[in-house]
Order: structure tokens, then sequence, then C-alpha cells
């Protein structure tokens, strides 16, 4: 991409040069209910004009609205919310979270994920006025994906490790080309977890509020974390991250003093925007059904088109993967970039995964 991208409608990004282009990235998988949208731009000035910005350590009526909203519709059980800004702040936090529950230092996560690229940053240093997690320096246990035919022994790998405080993952491996974690496995972890006295992290920064055809990924299994973190979808595009988790874990880190701490916590503006969001009625609804019409035409182009070697799709989550050969199912680097160049020349926007797939976010 070359040109400039100058203003945003709705789902089209409006370049310099006066093209229009088909947004299906969705700002990066974060813009929800689109570019633009009408009650966005009243909430933003509104938020300018009165209720800005305050002090990290207090807390205005948008915050506590907001925490009240998620922590209504999130799972049962998850009943104790804070908000950042990213989703790297939102994972750090909930790692340094695991770390004084448990006492122990260990991570597992899963790749390719998001998640993965900044779980360990956190323990170069210690912030004065808070205290140490424990060992900061946290080791990641990296399970290798599902889809390696050669190495499919996850269950198996969930009993790796000696001092492990939580295994962390994703309910769709968006980064890995919308590789859905196969039925039961969501299960089995969260019962590896609790057998080990370890907790469940889950990552919804592009599933939740409604964009894999339920509000949260993993009511789709029916499973509750004992953390969950979202971000992209929870803001529209602006940074906004939070972290939820039970009561019963609250209280014991609050008692041992536990602290995360950043500038734009709380966010007074931001959380109001948010607000916004989950105020849109039908969202997981709507996925679904706009999903099933965005299945039904990738179908018709796989049957076309012999470069399509599968669909991954859960309502607006969907990934198509480039290959070679549609026997053989050899996939075709070079060939992917090329067409993704060529996509966006003719005025589509798709990233490429690092599982050469096409990703499609609604």
């Amino acid at each position: 991409m070359t040109d400039v991208i100058v203003r945003t409608e709705v789902i089209y990004l409006c370049t310099a040069s006066g093209e229009k282009v088909l947004d299906w990235t969705s700002g990066q998988m974060s813009s929800l209910i689109g570019h633009g949208h009408p009650d966005v731009e009243p909430t933003i000035a509104d938020s300018a004009a009165n209720l800005d910005h305050l002090y990290s350590g207090m807390l205005s009526p948008p915050v506590i609205r907001l925490a009240e909203t998620l922590t209504n519709i999130s799972p049962t059980g998850l009943d104790k919310a804070m908000f950042l800004s990213t989703g790297g702040e939102s994972n750090e936090c909930a790692i340094k979270l695991a770390k004084m529950y448990t006492g122990k230092y260990e991570i597992v996560g899963r790749v390719p994920a998001g998640m993965a690229r900044r779980v360990v940053r956190g323990g170069h240093s210690i912030m004065p006025g808070g205290r140490d997690a424990g060992n900061a320096h946290a080791a990641i246990a990296r399970l290798l994906p599902l889809h390696i035919p050669h190495l499919r022994r996850d269950l198996r790998e969930l009993t790796y490790g000696w001092t492990l405080i939580d295994k962390a993952s994703a309910p769709i491996l968006s980064s890995g080309g919308m590789i859905h974690i196969l039925a039961g496995y969501m299960s089995a972890m969260k019962a590896s977890c609790h057998a080990r006295n370890m907790l469940l992290i889950v990552d919804e920064a592009q599933t939740a509020l409604g964009r894999a055809g339920d509000l949260f990924a993993v009511q789709y299994e029916d499973v509750v974390p004992d953390v969950l973190t979202l971000s992209k979808t929870l803001g529209n595009g602006l940074p906004l991250s939070a972290v939820i988790t039970s009561r019963e874990i609250a209280d014991v880190v609050g008692e041992r003093g536990f602290m995360f701490y950043t500038t734009h916590a709380s966010s007074d503006s931001r959380c109001r925007l948010s607000l916004t969001n989950c105020s849109q009625e039908h969202l997981a609804e709507r996925s679904r059904a706009a999903g099933a019409k965005l299945r039904a035409g990738l179908q018709q182009l796989m049957e076309r088109y012999g470069c399509i070697g599968a669909i991954r799709e859960r309502a607006l989550m969907a990934g198509i993967e480039i290959v070679k050969d549609w026997e053989t199912k050899e996939l075709a680097f070079e060939f992917e970039k090329n067409l993704s160049a060529r996509m966006m020349e003719l005025g589509l926007s798709a990233t490429i995964s690092t599982r050469t797939s096409l990703v499609i976010s609604g």
C-alpha cells in the first residue's frame, strides 16, 4: 500500500488519490461497528468538551458504567473489570495478576498468536510503590499449532512444565490464519489448569462483542476463563482494553498488593465510547447472519478457483488459505503476496497471516 489514507467511511478507506478501498481488515480487526458510526462522533465531542482525561487513580461514571456493562454480559463468575489502553497492556496485566495469585512464574501459550509477543516485557524492572510478583522472568512454553499433522499432540502437551501459572490462548488464532481450536480443547485446557492450580487466561481481542457469532467466543464451548482480556473491538479503533476476572481472584491479589498502573488507565472518554459499542443491538445475531452470506460467497470462489485450499470461518472471523495445488494443499507463499497486492490495486484490503491465509474480519 503506497497511497495515503485520508478518510474512512463505514467499511471503506478513502485514499489521497480519490480511490475507495473496501476495508476487509476492519482497521486491523478493531472497527466493530464501522468507521464513522453516527453514534461515535457526538460521543467523542461531548467527552472532549466535558470529561476527557483524569488521573489514573480516579473513577468517573463512564468507567463505572462500562465495568457494570461488561461484567453483566461476560460469562458467569467474571465480576471485576479494569481498563487499560492496548491488548499488550491487558495481557501483561493478566499475567502479572496470575503470577501474584499463584506464586508461580511459567506461562504456556499458543503460537502463532499476538499475545506471545509481549508477555515477558513486564519483567524488566519493578515500579516503585508496587510489589514484586515473584519470579518476574516468565518462561513461555510454546504449544505448536493444531494444523501441523506430525505434531498433533496438543492435549498431552497440556501437562508440560513445573511452576506454571497460567495457560494463555485465544479462541480463534487470527494471526495464524483464522485457525479454530478443536472442539473440546478449551474445556480440556480449563480442566488441566485447575488440576494444577493454574489460571486460564483467554484473549478475546478480536472475537469479543459478537464478531465470532457470540458475544464472547468462549461461549461457543461454554468455557468460563479465570481471566478474560479484551482490546481491539472494545474501543472500535481507539486504544481501550480490559482485564476481567472473578471477585475471588481480585480480592486475593488485592490483599497481596497487586498494582498495574498506566497513564491512560480508566480512560473516561474511551470508556464512554465503548459504551456506545456495547449498546448496539443484536451484534452477535447480525454477525452470524452476515457471516453466513460471507461463507456462501467464499464457497462460490473456492469452487471456481483452485488456489483456495480451505475456508476457515466463524461468523465474521474468516480466512481463506491460498495453495499451489488443491489436492496436495501445498502453500503458495509468493502467489499469496501477489494476490494480496493485486486485491489492493482493485480496491480490496485483506491481511496476509503467518499461515498464508488471507484474513477477513467484519
